[in-house]
């Protein structure tokens, strides 16, 4: 077997191929069985969960699924009405339009896709600033975002399934992490698998990018097995300590060691928007139970938090 050298040479291909998120997967089969029972298109979606989870490979699965035609878009990425005419004028009967972070969407976009899954039409202005009707195919849309409350409620009401994805057990993602290794032909030390899915704070993303950088490591010092001294050494220079906490993370806790603090100056302390800490770097360290908030929301260490960082936080990986 020649090997690859990429994750992302390999995915999953069927609903079959996909491991975890048992809830979401059942709720798309089910959805998918009726579509095609009935000779119909798949409902509209939405994908909502934390990054990483795999709302954009099932998106691409359920279009391989349907044998139809997939259409994938950032919502940051729509920035006129043009582009958002184009994208809906470009799909065929059944295919899957897929907007990922569709929160980022401005919402007189949201708007004209609501109408537009409602009237089956998009609307532009002629010459004369009249608008004009143009028929569209009847599609699905699949929408993934990490915060549904910021998309309009008019579109969010018109998703027939709300997709919830939650955080994978270790035990999943070491599943997902042997099954990437055998279809990439590379070669590695179970145990290997059983630390990397334990650094990995339930995030499959994380996961297969760790295992990239065990690969990386390894073809280095010309090696052919990852073992777990590439994935030591993999963890020290990208600075991952023994439970997967980075730079900012470790950071965040020994910003917290001074006492009970708020949001706001620890965003200016780590130089990064506060949505973006509350969003992506809190939300494992308070489900991990290191971190809690009080009633007015500060921030603070529980005492698992002040143990560990007083045991593991300064210490090298």
């Amino acid at each position: 077997m020649n090997e690859s050298n990429e994750i992302s040479d390999f995915a999953p291909s069927s609903l079959s191929h996909l491991i975890g998120q048992r809830k979401v997967i059942q709720q798309v089969e089910v959805a998918l069985d009726a579509a095609q029972q009935d000779g119909k298109k798949l409902d509209h979606c939405l994908m909502v969960g934390p990054p990483g989870l795999g709302k954009s490979a099932l998106a691409q699965v359920i279009a391989q699924e349907m044998a139809t035609g997939f259409h994938e878009v950032l919502g940051q990425s729509l920035n006129s009405p043009a582009e958002l005419n184009a994208l809906l004028l470009g799909v065929k009967k059944r295919d899957i339009v897929f907007i990922d972070e569709c929160h980022e969407m401005k919402k007189e976009f949201q708007t004209a896709l609501y109408l537009a899954l409602d009237k089956q039409k998009i609307f532009v202005k002629t010459g004369t600033g009249t608008p004009m009707g143009l028929s569209i195919a009847d599609f699905t849309l699949l929408l993934a975002t990490t915060d549904e409350f910021c998309i309009l409620q008019p579109l969010r009401d018109r998703m027939k399934l709300v997709l919830r994805y939650e955080f994978y057990s270790d035990e999943e993602l070491a599943i997902v992490l042997l099954h990437r290794t055998k279809a990439l032909g590379w070669k590695v030390d179970d145990v290997v698998l059983v630390q990397i899915a334990y650094r990995s704070r339930g995030t499959p993303r994380l996961a297969l990018r760790l295992l990239q950088s065990c690969h990386r490591v390894a073809r280095s010092v010309g090696d052919s097995t990852i073992t777990a001294a590439h994935l030591h050494r993999a963890c020290e220079l990208e600075e991952i300590d023994d439970i997967g906490l980075g730079p900012n993370e470790q950071k965040y806790l020994r910003i917290l060691e001074s006492g009970p603090t708020r949001l706001n100056v620890v965003a200016s302390i780590l130089s990064l928007p506060s949505r973006t800490v509350s969003a992506v770097i809190e939300p494992f360290l308070i489900r991990s139970g290191l971190v809690t908030k009080d009633k007015s929301g500060l921030r603070e260490l529980t005492a698992d938090g002040r143990e560990f960082l007083s045991q593991s936080c300064q210490q090298p990986v």
